[in-house]
């Protein structure tokens, strides 16, 4: 045996290419064009010993800046309680993997439950799975699902205020799938009620999407909205900052169909981009429409409380068109991790959290303002803990002169504007250290 983790022995092998009808190895890559295959030794690096890898990665690590972090755009700096990694990292957790058998995954089940009461909680809706990558992918999930609950129409109204990741997530899914989307302008820093109300009249769209705190920072207002979407037989679709729903109005509150969004929020680490969680929760009418796994709790011959896997037979994901999307491998341990954090900090917690960064950040907005050498973009907008500048000089000549004090001062969106976001995790002479660094440009 040549390779340690491939079992095939070249009897094994020569009866395989037998039943292909091959002499050897190198024929199953027959159509492949001479000058595109490979004829050189791997340039791999020679072995190492287990205290050498550490080293090596070590150094890797130390090249890492750790930076006091301004920057947020949909993904936020939160501190979690050393107690959520002890726990995630107990042996029990330790998969991804959708528990199928109920009898041995009791405990897996459970905190998926307990997740999905979370999340109901938060979004005021009645049903949420747990199946959702990211926020962006939830809200194209949620697209999706408008489309299949309208049957036999495909456009989808897009609020032109998202966030840019979430539309082109949304734009690449409609592309494949046929589905027609259509742009709802912004007026002042949010979306355009007017040209909402126009573009539904025309009663052939399947559902809207809206951000509930916008791609600038603004928490919007949706007044009258459902009753709109309604009327017209279409979905309200909201994307939602999992953090923020302890403190503003909920989707249900609106009157949404279909909340989603990203729970990185919830104490996740930014982690260099991931891995991170997507949430989704709908009204009762939907609950048959829903992507991925949701667990239910029932009873079973003892009368004992017992959790599985319901809704949804295992099989119903080969129907084809017919079929829910099948998100099965899912990001548990992210589930279980703003399960374990949502628990520990509970409502007074989160609101605190909020607090601390609402107060911080409009601290900071009114700084810099004083300095001059920016001004609210949106000055008459609502908006908790991020906030966009209109700046004197170039956005990212702040950006890049805060990096040399150890500091990531935001996010450009615009030439000359600056997405600024504060959490719990920000000092006051670290803001005012940023203070500084833009009154000098």
């Amino acid at each position: 045996m040549s390779h340690r983790y491939l079992p095939h022995t070249p009897e094994d092998i020569t009866a395989m290419l037998d039943c292909c009808g091959l002499k050897s190895l190198d024929d199953l890559y027959s159509d492949v064009p001479e000058q595109l295959r490979f004829h050189r030794d791997y340039d791999l690096p020679s072995e190492m010993s287990e205290k050498e890898v550490r080293d090596f990665f070590d150094a890797l690590g130390r090249k890492n800046s750790d930076l006091v972090c301004f920057a947020g755009n949909g993904f936020y700096d939160h501190d979690a309680p050393a107690a959520v990694k002890s726990l995630i990292a107990r042996s029990e957790y330790l998969t991804a993997y959708t528990p199928y058998q109920p009898e041995i995954s009791q405990g897996t089940l459970q905190y998926i439950f307990e997740y999905q009461s979370i999340i109901c909680r938060l979004t005021d809706m009645d049903v949420s799975n747990a199946s959702m990558y990211d926020g962006g992918t939830a809200t194209a999930e949620a697209m999706m699902m408008a489309v299949a609950h309208a049957r036999k129409r495909n456009k989808v109204l897009v609020s032109a205020t998202i966030h840019a990741a979430t539309r082109e997530i949304i734009d690449t899914y409609a592309l494949y799938h046929g589905v027609e989307v259509v742009t709802v302008p912004e007026k002042n820093g949010t979306t355009d009620k007017a040209e909402f109300e126009a573009l539904v009249a025309a009663d052939d769209v399947a559902g809207v999407i809206v951000p509930l705190r916008n791609k600038y920072g603004v928490i919007e207002c949706y007044e009258g909205w459902a009753d709109v979407c309604h009327a017209h037989k279409s979905l309200l679709i909201m994307n939602c900052i999992a953090s923020d729903l302890a403190v503003v109005k909920t989707p249900g509150e609106w009157g949404a169909d279909v909340a989603v969004g990203d729970a990185q929020s919830l104490g996740i680490p930014l982690g260099y981009g991931g891995p991170y969680l997507g949430f989704m929760a709908v009204k009762k009418p939907l609950m048959r429409k829903i992507p991925g796994r949701i667990v239910g709790a029932t009873k079973d011959a003892d009368g004992r409380r017992v959790f599985v896997l319901t809704l949804q037979a295992r099989e119903q994901h080969i129907r084809r068109e017919k079929a829910t999307s099948n998100i099965c491998s899912n990001q548990g341990l992210m589930s279980l991790y703003v399960t374990i954090y949502t628990a520990l900090n509970g409502v007074s917690g989160l609101r605190e959290i909020n607090r601390q960064g609402i107060n911080g950040a409009h601290y900071l907005a009114d700084k810099i303002v004083e300095t001059g050498k920016a001004t609210l973009t949106f000055p008459e907008a609502i908006y908790l803990n991020e906030f966009t500048l209109t700046t004197v000089v170039p956005a990212q000549k702040i950006i890049d002169e805060a990096l040399r004090h150890g500091i990531l001062a935001g996010v450009a969106i615009a030439e000359h504007q600056l997405l600024i976001a504060v959490t719990e995790m920000q000092t006051v002479a670290q803001m005012d250290k940023l203070v500084e660094i833009i009154k000098s440009l």
